[in-house]
């Protein structure tokens, strides 16, 4: 039978034909190369734009921002076997060392011996603050009161800004008179990173602002991530597939899409109504981004859940496993990593956003670095926003900077994100 089969297959009488490539073809063939090779052109275009204007916009950031971590500065030697100064061990903890330095008449120290180096002139543009970075320095270590030091204390934004050309010609000769005689120069400025807002440019700080947004993140996290991977998994795993559950889905969707203003507004109507007290606290805040965030992460989460293969549940099933126990033991893990990319997502929006946080009143001018998630606080977006909105020059600087330390957290924040999506991926 199988010998009648190939020799019926062999002895086909019909030719085989070559195919025809007629040319309307071969023209209709050509466009098509053509075509393929325009678009893998514009592709690649596209990406090599896209990259151009992502280092562009590195570029420009950190041009104008490295001044930002820079501030002008005086040198000051001061001697203090002269000064009459005495360091109280108990009154040098906490806050009270500033204090008890004060009441010892430190600030006309500082004066003093700034007269003495730099004149009087140069002495008055010393910014009204600078003692208290010395009387930091002593805190710190008291044995400088039995020695000279030498301290690089902060000018007067006026100052600061004749010594990159700008005011009057006579601060500016003054100012290029201590600057060759190497007493007034750009340094960096340690304490941009562990201070917080101030009114002088000179003496602003991104710690206050930096601080706010981790405790608001943290507080975003903890609610939004839970709450979403569980409404995730109950949609896709044990909801009926009914008109309410169509409409909560619904809902979810267009809820991920809603201008993040209106987040803002139901916080204000909700959650400042029931903590009247806490208004621009990290906790408020963070409650309201929740809101924002949680629905990209249900999003996420369900396609993530979609994703894992039914063998992998029916596999479960079928060796006596529970619906719960395939849901927590084999669903979940598997569909995690898509989850936390829905978590990157949600996370990095929130970060960035300024305009919920306003309504809040995370505007407030926080001089102080909160100390805990009720405490009142700013974030780094809006504390950006702030300072672009000043007219002093000396703010633009520093906003640069603030912008560079809010793209490194981002970066650092996926980057944790990321390690635990690669940590946990598995392949099937």
């Amino acid at each position: 039978m199988s010998d009648a089969v190939t020799s019926s297959a062999t002895d086909d009488p019909r030719p085989l034909r070559a195919p025809t490539r007629t040319p309307e073809f071969e023209a209709r063939l050509r466009q098509r190369y053509k075509a393929e090779k325009r678009f893998k052109y514009a592709g690649l275009g596209a990406i090599i734009f896209s990259v151009v204007v992502l280092l562009f916009l590195l570029a420009t950031m950190t041009i104008n921002g490295i001044g930002g971590f820079q501030r002008a500065e005086l040198e000051v030697p001061i001697d203090f076997t002269q000064a009459g100064l005495a360091a109280n061990p108990a009154a040098m903890e906490g806050n009270g060392a500033q204090l008890a330095l004060e009441q010892q008449g430190l600030p006309d120290v500082v004066e003093y011996f700034a007269q003495e180096a730099l004149g009087a002139e140069g002495a008055d543009k010393l910014g009204s603050q600078a003692w208290r970075e010395v009387a930091d320095a002593i805190a710190d270590d008291p044995g400088i009161l039995n020695r000279s030091e030498t301290f690089w204390l902060p000018t007067t934004d006026d100052f600061a800004q004749a010594l990159e050309g700008d005011g009057s010609p006579e601060l500016q000769a003054l100012a290029t008179q201590l600057s060759d005689a190497g007493q007034l120069d750009k340094n960096f400025d340690s304490g941009f990173l562990a201070r917080a807002d101030a009114t002088d440019p000179q003496e602003v700080g991104i710690w206050g602002a930096l601080k706010g947004s981790i405790l608001t993140m943290i507080v975003t996290l903890l609610l939004a991530f839970p709450i979403g991977v569980l409404a995730a998994l109950y949609l896709e795993e044990f909801a009926p597939k009914n008109r309410w559950t169509d409409v909560i889905e619904v809902s979810i969707n267009n809820l991920a899409a809603v201008p993040s203003i209106i987040f803002g507004l139901l916080g204000l109507a909700v959650f400042l109504t029931i903590f009247p007290n806490y208004r621009s606290a990290p906790l408020i805040g963070g409650l309201t981004l929740a809101l924002m965030t949680m629905p990209v992460i249900v999003i996420a989460g369900r396609n993530a859940i979609k994703a894992v293969p039914p063998s992998i549940r029916d596999g479960a099933l079928a060796i006596g496993a529970s619906p719960m126990q395939v849901v927590f033991h084999h669903v979940l893990p598997l569909a995690l990593p898509g989850i936390l990319t829905g978590t990157i997502i949600g996370m990095a929006r929130a970060l960035g956003e300024t305009a919920p946080l306003l309504l809040i009143g995370m505007r407030a001018f926080i001089a102080t670095p909160p100390e805990g998630f009720t405490s009142p606080a700013t974030v780094l977006p809006v504390q950006i926003f702030l300072w672009s909105d000043e007219i002093d020059r000396g703010f633009v600087e520093r906003t640069s900077a603030a912008i560079i330390v809010l793209l490194l957290f981002l970066l650092a924040m996926n980057a944790i994100a990321i390690y635990l999506r690669n940590r946990f991926e598995k392949s099937w």
